[in-house]
């Protein structure tokens, strides 16, 4: 199976390049005046800090199922929020009416709020010394709407979905197809001196196929498949997507159970997103000053291999974690959470700091784009490359349940994929478990893929782990 491209050949025949308004009802200069006027107003009441934030978002989504339009759906939220700080006591409120009387109402709730709220010593909005400079609010190249209407999307998603029937006669059925083109602006202030806002888009095509074997009780296996972007001319074209999915279906055909054993497992590069999205989670300000990670007190410690980094770059043009600030409004920056297997850094709020005694991170609102490398990997390292380096036990590309308890690190998830011998491919497997647990995992890392892949966030390509419980039959 070979992946589609990020950006397809010809992909401006399939969605052309047009220049649209932006989409919003409400401008920049009215969302400023609006969040002026709610800070105003907490002064007038006596609030000793105060923040507030207006945004609105919009988009179309659009689905389709075995050649016929399913839904069309089209969203437009707006929302007002605000918050008070009487000395260390905070509350908050909201609106999505953005008329003078809602929004005098809105702060008078938060006030209302945080007048009879216990006291945090450690509440507050962010030091001024943290708060990302206006010089600073750089332009990521984040906003690319996109002027589709709902007979194009159809249109765009039937493709997708027609390319998965026609890859072959054993692809029988389908889930359906789906478009989705999303976009927002925001502008949020305080009152230690932050002001700041932008927009963004997120576009998706997506389509789930489903593949049979002859025979009237024979094998029925499900796969997808999707292409996300800001910008919509980037996305994989309907047919590579359509597809790819397709492939991933067929070769589940004949999955069978194997008996239980014990053998290194190789995570396709989308589950390996996943690894490190435990890993974020474990060495987050939240989970540990709760007391609630597997990775408590880890800073300087090595929790990785030696031969893996992992960096984080808010920065980088069009990235799908990228932002010249966080949600607090504090100053971001690139860094190494990791270096040589040793944690650099914990992912921290101003709050989450300053319960911890240390600095934020400017990760108010979650981590930023992020990385995780090997400095063992080869150019030439791709999927067939990993799976040598596997040579027998467990190829996983899928998930299920939500089995990782991030007090104890113990992990178990129900999973489906190959089994693998002497580096090939012999034969699809589902309804399997495999278990562990996070420490000894991420030590257990022995390889990771040039294959990489983003998935949100996240940038990673497949990870092979030296040894886990796999239970079967």
């Amino acid at each position: 199976m070979n992946k589609p491209s990020t950006r397809a050949p010809g992909a401006s025949a399939t969605l052309p390049d047009r220049a649209p308004a932006d989409g919003f009802s409400y401008s920049r200069p009215f969302f400023e005046e609006l969040v002026d006027r709610a800070l105003s107003h907490a002064k007038k009441l006596g609030a000793t800090d105060a923040g507030a934030e207006a945004s609105e978002g919009c988009g179309l989504s659009v689905s389709v199922r075995k050649g016929e339009l399913e839904t069309v759906e089209r969203n437009r939220d707006k929302s007002l929020g605000v918050t008070i700080y009487l000395g260390h006591r905070r509350g908050n409120a909201s609106t999505s009416d953005f008329s003078p009387a809602a929004i005098e109402q809105t702060v008078q709730a938060a006030y209302d709020i945080a007048r009879f709220t216990a006291e945090d010593p450690v509440a507050g909005l962010p030091d001024e010394a943290d708060i990302a400079p206006p010089d600073a609010h750089r332009d990521l190249d984040l906003f690319h709407p996109w002027a589709i209407d709902s007979a194009e999307a159809a249109r765009i998603a039937m493709e997708c979905e027609a390319a998965a029937l026609q890859t072959s006669r054993r692809i029988t059925n389908s889930e359906g197809a789906g478009v989705s083109a999303q976009q927002s602006h925001f502008f949020s202030a305080h009152t230690r001196g932050f002001r700041g806002g932008y927009a963004t888009s997120r576009h998706s095509l997506s389509v789930a196929p489903i593949a049979k074997l002859p025979g009237k009780n024979a094998d029925m296996q499900r796969d997808a498949w999707y292409s996300s972007m800001r910008d919509a001319r980037t996305l994989s074209s309907p047919v590579a997507v359509g597809r790819y999915a397709a492939e991933r279906a067929l070769s589940r055909l004949g999955s069978r159970k194997i008996p239980t054993t014990e053998c290194p497992v190789l995570f396709e590069s989308p589950l390996a997103a996943g690894l490190l999205g435990g890993f974020v989670q474990a060495i987050s300000g939240g989970a540990l000053y709760r007391k609630s990670s597997f990775l408590l007190d880890s800073l300087g410690k090595r929790v990785l291999p030696k031969h893996i980094d992992i960096l984080e770059d808010p920065f980088v043009p069009g990235g799908k974690g990228s932002s010249p600030f966080d949600e607090e409004g504090v100053r971001v920056s690139a860094r190494k959470v990791v270096e040589a297997g040793k944690v650099q850094g914990y992912f921290l709020s101003s709050y989450s700091a300053r319960k911890l005694g240390m600095q934020t991170t400017g990760n108010a609102g979650g981590s930023h784009n992020l990385s995780l490398t090997s400095r063992l990997t080869r150019p030439g390292d791709d999927l067939a490359a990993m799976l040598q380096k596997l040579g027998t036990g467990l190829f996983v590309i899928e998930l299920m349940g939500h089995g990782v308890n991030y007090v104890t690190g113990d992990y178990s998830r129900g999973a489906s994929g190959f089994w693998v011998e002497n580096g090939e491919i012999a034969f699809p497997v589902h309804e399997i478990t495999i278990a562990g647990n996070m420490k000894t995992m991420l030590k257990g890392i022995e390889a990771v893929g040039a294959d990489a892949y983003n998935y949100g966030a996240k940038t990673v390509g497949s990870i092979l782990v030296n040894r886990m419980k796999v239970a079967g039959s």
